[in-house]
């Protein structure tokens, strides 16, 4: 009886590394100017959170636009391979969060970005004072 000792080989194929934080952004700035998104700003949270590098922030003029938007967004970032970790609230589409790592995108109907302004809570303290704006 002759023992064959074939070892099975189990090919490994290696991730592709994450793409950077500028390939996630230019993604995202492009499906937001792709779907006429209103009022976008980015903002640079490297150094003030841990949990991203940058906030996109950007503004629908309806639900269905917020939604449309958030959904290029994710159609864009898959181009990368990249499957977003999160994406919150499209069921009622007057603020949708994409989280996608390095980036986190907020899609929003204007009243509900001007409530919650997050753009001068992420900002506080980067104007010296009396640069108000």
């Amino acid at each position: 009886m002759s023992s064959s000792n074939n070892a099975h080989v189990i090919k490994t194929v290696l991730p592709k590394p994450p793409p950077s934080a500028q390939a996630l952004l230019k993604q995202v700035h492009a499906a937001v100017e792709n779907l006429k998104a209103k009022d976008v700003v980015e903002i640079d949270v490297r150094g003030k959170t841990s949990v991203c590098d940058y906030l996109v922030i950007a503004s629908g003029t309806s639900t269905r636009h917020v939604k449309s938007i958030a959904d290029e967004v994710v159609r864009m970032v898959k181009e990368l391979d990249v499957m977003p970790l999160g994406v919150e609230g499209e069921r009622e589409a007057e603020w949708v969060l994409a989280d996608l790592g390095d980036v986190v995108v907020h899609v929003m109907l204007p009243r509900v970005r001007e409530f919650y302004a997050l753009e001068r809570l992420w900002t506080v303290g980067d104007q010296p004072p009396g640069d108000e704006a």
